[in-house]
């Protein structure tokens, strides 16, 4: 699976994108210019997906590794559990699938995208009772 499109999206968007900044950001450069928590960074890199440098009690993040981070929020956006995006990850960047770790396939896309169709759905019948809800309180309020 190929995540370059929402990759260039976003470095587009980012500030970073000149050669005369810097070639590493620290957890909260990553946090702040991808919305997330530095809790958030630091589970990603207790699972595996991300590895800082450190330096000292800093740690220190490589184009590569915010490269990857793209990847890990795109994947999670689109609903894939952490051992997927692991394997898209290791697929992307050319290593050995973890043990676990499925690889991402069109038959597995298809699969996300049916039970997302499906959750989708279900939300939309949930914002219909609850209008219809809303609605039969707002008559009774009136009368």
């Amino acid at each position: 699976m190929d995540f370059t499109s929402f990759e260039t999206d976003h470095v587009a968007e980012s500030s970073v994108t000149n050669a005369s900044e810097p070639h590493f950001f620290t957890i909260g450069d990553l946090a702040r210019e991808f919305g997330v928590t530095l809790r958030a960074l630091r589970f990603y890199e207790d699972k595996g997906l991300l590895a800082p440098r450190r330096e000292g009690l800093t740690r220190l993040y490589s184009v590569a590794e915010r490269d990857r981070l793209a990847i890990i929020l795109k994947g999670k956006k689109l609903g894939f559990t952490l051992a997927e995006i692991k394997a898209m990850v290791a697929l992307r960047e050319g290593g050995p699938v973890p043990t676990g770790g499925l690889a991402l396939t069109r038959e597995k896309c298809v699969e996300q995208l049916a039970l997302l169709e499906q959750q989708k759905a279900e939300i939309e019948e949930a914002i219909d009772e609850l209008h219809q809800m809303v609605t039969a309180f707002t008559a009774r309020s009136a009368a």
